[in-house]
């Protein structure tokens, strides 16, 4: 796990954990959103009571850091710093990997889908306002089926059939072992907000 928190930020840090006078007291590091465009690198405050039992520990010399375990590929590469000003100062997190994780071909299959759609298919969806989510993946005979959910201007979309049929199934099966199929959960009966009629 490489996080680095520099000595500024970890005073910092410790400052504020000594003014809420709690007792073994530390920091969460966690992502909310991670692998989405709206990805956003959070530290909170952290009781002993509030600890998980998967939480990857992060020692420094004053106090731990506890990284949410579903954030710990996110947060790869960060940096955690405090920049003094004349206001003060102001803390800043730093996680390039936070939007778009680092995948192999060794990833979990969810994670290599999800890194295809932020990376590759959302944003060619954003010029209609659409973007697709994965659901879940199902495990059927042959293999494994995607289960994807359209948002936005593709929800009730008619061209939706053609875009996820040729576009998105056609690109995750060609990348992503294993996978055979995609499926759509989005209920095209509602046509507000299409882009195509």
């Amino acid at each position: 796990m490489s996080i680095t928190v520099t000595e500024s930020a970890e005073n910092y840090l410790a400052e504020l954990l000594a003014k809420q006078e709690v007792e073994g007291i530390a920091v969460r590091m966690f992502v909310t959103q991670p692998g989405t465009p709206y990805a956003e690198s959070c530290l909170a405050y952290c009781r002993p009571d509030e600890i998980v039992e998967d939480d990857e520990i992060m020692e420094l010399s004053k106090f731990r850091v506890y990284i949410e375990n579903n954030s710990v590929a996110y947060l790869e590469d960060g940096l955690v710093d405090f920049a003094e000003d004349r206001m003060g100062g102001q803390l800043t997190i730093k996680a390039p990997n936070s939007k778009v994780p680092m995948v192999s071909a060794d990833s979990p299959m969810n994670e290599q889908i999800n890194y295809i759609l932020y990376a590759d298919i959302n944003p060619g969806l954003a010029s209609h306002g659409g973007e697709v989510k994965l659901v879940e993946l199902v495990e059927e005979e042959q293999g494994t089926i995607a289960i994807l959910q359209f948002g936005g201007g593709c929800q009730g979309c008619s061209a939706v059939d053609m875009t996820l049929k040729d576009g998105v199934e056609k690109t995750l099966v060609e990348r992503v072992a294993g996978l055979i199929g995609v499926r759509d959960v989005t209920d095209h009966s509602v046509t507000d907000n299409a882009y195509y009629k």
